[in-house]
């Protein structure tokens, strides 16, 4: 059974880090794009970060370049997202998504709220 488990969110002050996981199982983890998306209160689910298969390539979005960080382990079948300078407007559902020809898989999603 195939699945993505994030975790790692939580509540965070503005200015703080938080480091998302999230675990694979089910699937050869490895032959697989990793990325890292996001969704707001009444907004659309917009991609954050992506990762290659071995990590050689990685793409952030505007909005978090320079303070977020995409990751894996591929020995441990798990794809990271270091968040630091965390601003209010980076409060969401963040979920991971692996991707190989034409195979996607969601995970459920970690809350990150960053509020004082």
């Amino acid at each position: 059974q195939v699945q993505l488990v994030e975790s790692g969110g939580g509540l965070v002050q503005p200015g703080g880090s938080l480091r998302l996981s999230c675990t694979a199982s089910g699937f050869t983890f490895s032959s697989y794009a990793m990325s890292w998306y996001r969704q707001a209160p009444g907004k659309e689910r917009e991609l954050v970060a992506f990762i290659s298969i071995f990590g050689s390539s990685t793409n952030y979005a505007d909005s978090v370049k320079g303070r977020f960080t995409i990751s894996r382990d591929n020995a441990k079948n798990t794809v990271y997202l270091q968040m630091n300078s965390l601003k209010p407007e980076d409060t969401a559902v963040y979920y991971c998504k692996a991707v190989q020809s034409g195979l996607t898989y969601w995970g459920k999603g970690t809350l990150v709220t960053v509020s004082t």
